[in-house]
């Protein structure tokens, strides 16, 4: 499979852009232009480029999960009955319109899919489970693993530059 973005080249200037942008996305222009060794006119025309060719797909804050209430994190492993198209675009429409579940991944393997859903408790993903994963259409298996503790959560790509 070719990405979209392999007629894309990028320079030393930006990926340094970028891996700046992934530490802090809220950095001025100015500094960023400074950070980088461009003009603020220059870096900002690098910027714009970035984001129109889907480079920068968007910019977030991010919320510390125990402060919204919602701690734990929960590992599931869903196989699904069909693997046809239609079943397959069905299943992932149905994820997608469920806040709690913060990551799918459809895999190679013992699993369809790889979920990873945030619960305040066991108590509360007892409910998501029986109200909202079983729900789903096709699923014919389900295997959870609570996280006891997150060791590493990296947001920032890292680039193969050589």
């Amino acid at each position: 499979m070719r990405h979209k973005f392999s007629n894309i080249s990028f320079d030393k200037i930006d990926y340094a852009i970028l891996d700046s942008l992934q530490k802090d996305g809220r950095i001025s222009n100015n500094d960023l232009a400074s950070k980088v060794g461009l003009s603020p006119s220059a870096c900002l025309r690098r910027v714009k480029s970035l984001e129109a060719n889907g480079v920068i797909d968007h910019y977030v804050a991010m919320v510390h999960q125990a402060a919204a209430g919602l701690p734990d994190n929960v590992f599931v492993q869903i196989t699904v009955e069909k693997q046809t198209r239609e079943k397959l675009a069905e299943f992932e429409k149905h994820v997608r319109d469920c806040p709690q579940i913060m990551e799918c991944y459809l895999m190679s393997g013992d699993a369809d899919y790889l979920l990873r859903v945030v619960v305040a408790d066991a108590s509360d993903y007892e409910h998501l489970h029986m109200e909202v994963l079983t729900a789903l259409p096709g699923v014919s298996q389900i295997k959870s693993n609570f996280s006891l503790r997150t060791v590493t959560k990296k947001t920032s790509i890292p680039f193969q530059t050589g």
